[in-house]
């Protein structure tokens, strides 16, 4: 939506409100509601502030002391959120509004606040385009869809929900007809909003489906994924239902996996494929480069692939879920499995879930990549057969192995920064002291009585 398509919407009465809004740590939309005329006036110029504690909050929204960035000692002030008015679009899955992201910037410095994840792909960006290069990128995000409402979920504690199918729907078009209420608005809602939608379909647990949105420049996918799931959140509260992107809401069940597939491009052409020099296979260097540097560098930057306690425990040998840091082509056991030819060519990244923090999955991509082609790391040798069933190494088991490592990681600091991998190495050891205090019902039922 252009900017003066919404003052004339605003004009007529059909857009009322606008929402303003950027990510935190975990990927959650932070924002405010606008006036419509008010956002016309003021914001479109000036933008808006938020408390920068909003950068060191945990998920219930408590300030977490400890980071330098900010804390009660520096009073939490405000930074300013500069609305990005590419982003702006209707809301479609409601009525009267619109939506624009931000980018997050130092009242003081007028820079990008470094720590602000939208903040972090863009400077990878910026690389990525002094180095000569566009990457081309898309989502595969699945969800869980229940009948409950998230309040009556919230007040059943998440036990014994109703799932939106009964039997493994995997490509089924009747159980998928089932969900046509919520799937279906939703696919209308993301078209709607400016978001290309290509299909929805069954995937392979109880009640799981997935939406695929069409590919786009990579910071325009990772807010697009942002709009998405925001917007697909409000539907269903709305219609009465509940969809999760936990990475492993059902120990029973395959996990939610968010696919991320990207490919580089130069003068319009995908430079993965049709160069000087390509091999058999019609891949060139700067393929096998980029591959070999996000292999390489994926165990020191898995918090920014795999950000919560949950994520890992989606890794569980034959469950479609990588464990294993293998590719392989067109192989869904591998962590990166290659898919396409020609201008399709591309790598699919399958060890994120659908609990990643877009901008953060694509920064520590587009860095491990472009160190790649920089220092022509190759690739392992091409996996063939079964990744499950090999003794390549293994993805992190927990996410304090994987912070103990990031933290630790010449190359992290080198692509992020200190200040960049010191802050989220502080959010993530509060996410697991967090984890580590709570008393689970697992411990409940196991410990109450035989103990």
């Amino acid at each position: 939506m252009e900017l003066e398509e919404l003052r004339v919407a605003v004009s007529t009465g059909e857009i009322d409100s606008v929402v303003v809004g950027f990510t935190d740590h975990y990927g959650r939309t932070m924002g405010k509601r606008f006036d419509a005329d008010f956002f016309l006036e003021s914001c479109v110029e000036d933008g808006t502030h938020g408390c920068d504690y909003l950068l060191t909050v945990d998920m219930e929204m408590d300030p977490v002391e400890g980071f330098a960035y900010a804390n009660w000692e520096k009073g939490y002030g405000d930074f300013h959120l500069v609305p990005d008015l590419g982003t702006l679009r209707p809301a479609g899955w409601t009525s009267g509004t619109a939506f624009v992201l931000c980018d997050v910037i130092d009242d003081r410095t007028h820079e990008p606040v470094s720590v602000a994840p939208r903040s972090i792909l863009r400077r990878q960006v910026d690389a990525l385009t002094k180095a000569g290069f566009s990457a081309a990128a898309a989502s595969e995000l699945e969800f869980f869809l229940f009948r409950n409402s998230y309040r009556d979920a919230h007040a059943k504690s998440y036990r014994d929900l109703e799932a939106a199918g009964w039997y493994v729907e995997d490509y089924h078009l009747l159980q998928a007809s089932r969900v046509e209420d919520y799937v279906g608005a939703a696919r209308r809602a993301m078209r709607d909003s400016e978001i290309p939608v290509e299909n929805s379909k069954g995937e392979a647990a109880i009640g799981q489906h997935e939406l695929n949105i069409r590919y786009a420049e990579v910071l325009d996918m990772a807010d697009r994924h942002v709009v998405m799931k925001q917007g697909m959140k409000e539907l269903a509260d709305a219609l009465g239902v509940s969809v999760t992107f936990m990475a492993k809401p059902d120990s029973a069940q395959p996990g939610n996996s968010c696919h991320i597939h990207l490919s580089l491009w130069k003068d319009g052409v995908n430079v993965f494929a049709g160069q000087a020099g390509a091999d058999d296979d019609g891949r060139s260097d700067l393929f096998r480069w980029f591959l070999g540097g996000w292999i390489h560098h994926a165990p020191d930057l898995m918090p920014f692939v795999a950000p919560t306690i949950n994520s890992y425990k989606r890794y569980r040998d034959q469950s479609w879920a990588p464990t294993r840091l293998a590719w392989s082509t067109d192989n869904r056991t591998a962590g990166f499995r290659v898919v396409g030819t020609g201008s399709g060519l591309r790598i699919e990244n399958r060890i994120p879930g659908a609990d990643v923090n877009p901008y953060l999955a694509y920064a520590a991509a587009l860095a491990s990549g472009l160190d790649g082609i920089a220092n022509q790391i190759e690739p392992p040798e091409e996996f063939r057969g079964d990744v499950y069933a090999s003794d390549v190494e293994r993805v992190p088991r927990n996410l304090r192995d994987a912070v103990d490592r990031f933290e630790a990681s010449a190359a992290a600091r080198r692509f992020f920064g200190d200040l960049v991998v010191d802050h989220y190495t502080h959010h993530l050891r509060t996410e697991i002291g967090a984890h580590e205090a709570a008393v689970s019902d697992w411990e409940m039922a196991r410990y109450f009585e035989r103990i």
